[in-house]
Order: structure tokens, then C-alpha cells, then sequence
């Protein structure tokens, strides 16, 4: 059976998810096929600066101005994540999908950042090998859903999930007031 690519959307944890870093997470899918799936975690800001392990890109990402946890795997890794508008692949830059793409930390920012329009450095990222994936969205643990443009640079990451949700024209709207400590409910 063939793998349908799911690169480019949002994976929403379900509230079945109720710890861990994928707890609320809103995961950008960078690549997905029969080999597994890579991501990112959209809504996990950290409380360090980026100019902490990469001081020339500080003044270039995208607000807020920090770290972003990524995901599980790879913490002492970063990767920095671009949307360029048009056709052109900037310097330095891997187009992914749409306008979204990786960056070469190594490239000097001022051969990057012209013909960029946003930035964030993740540490880490989330993976799933494969069929791993697929699992997880069939037993409940996902909600695939497009993305849009802005979620990879939006500027107020901890509100991204119920944002994302309440967006939805479907039974997943209503999950966006599924209560964060349901004993409360």
C-alpha cells in the first residue's frame, strides 16, 4: 500500500496526548514517505535566546526571539526553518514545500536573510519511523490538518494549538475548548 505524503501539514495532538512534549503540540511535517516522517514541534518555545548557540542569526528570527524545542530527537542539533517567498531557492536554503524550507546554519545570514521573509531555530525535531506515523494518526493519537503560511512563524506559539483548531470547519473545531485538566471539566 502506498504511503500518501502528508509533508507540509500539521500533525495536532489529540487530547488523548496528555504529557510530554507532544502534549498540545502542533507539529510541522518536513517530510513524510514510506521511510518514516521528520517535523517539528511549532509551539514549544524554550527560555534561550538563540544567539546562546548560534549568536549571528539572533537578530534574524522571527518573533519570539528564542529557541524553539523541536521535538524529542537530536537536541543538541538545530535547524533552522525559512519561508521564502517566489520561485527562487535563496542561498543556503533547501526548499521543502510551498514557500517553507531548511536553512544552512553554516551559510552566512547576510547571503540568506534578503531574500528571506521569516526565520526559527528548533533544537531538535520529532521523527517517526516507518508506518510509525500512520499508527499513531489511526489509533487517535493525531489530527492531520493543512497548514497555513503563518503557523511555522506565528508570533504567539503557546496559543498555536487551540488557534489551529478552532479554524477547522469540522467536529474539530469544538476540541479547541477541550478543557487542559479535564478533571476540571
Amino acid at each position: 500500500m502506498e504511503t500518501e505524503d502528508l509533508s507540509g501539514s500539521l500533525l495536532l495532538a489529540t487530547p488523548q496526548i496528555e504529557e510530554g512534549v507532544f502534549r498540545r503540540s502542533v507539529v510541522l511535517l518536513l517530510h513524510h514517505d514510506a521511510e518514516g516522517a521528520q517535523g517539528v514541534v511549532l509551539n514549544r518555545p524554550l527560555d534561550a535566546r538563540v544567539d546562546a548557540v548560534l549568536p549571528e542569526w539572533q537578530d534574524h528570527v522571527t518573533a519570539p526571539r528564542v529557541l524553539f524545542e523541536g521535538g524529542p530527537v537530536g537536541l543538541d542539533s538545530a535547524l533552522g526553518l525559512v519561508t521564502a517567498p517566489g520561485d527562487v531557492e535563496p542561498m543556503g536554503v533547501k526548499r521543502l514545500f510551498g514557500g517553507v524550507g531548511l536553512v544552512d546554519l553554516d551559510t552566512p545570514p547576510e547571503l540568506v536573510m534578503p531574500e528571506v521573509a521569516g526565520m526559527r531555530i528548533f533544537a531538535g525535531y520529532a521523527g517517526w519511523s516507518p508506518g510509525q506515523l500512520e499508527d499513531e494518526v489511526d489509533s487517535g493519537s493525531w489530527y492531520v490538518v493543512e497548514a497555513e503560511g503563518r503557523d511555522a512563524f506565528d508570533d504567539d506559539p503557546q496559543s498555536l494549538w487551540v488557534r489551529v483548531l478552532r479554524r477547522q470547519r469540522d467536529h474539530l473545531a469544538f476540541v479547541a475548548t477541550f478543557p487542559v485538566d479535564p478533571e476540571m471539566n
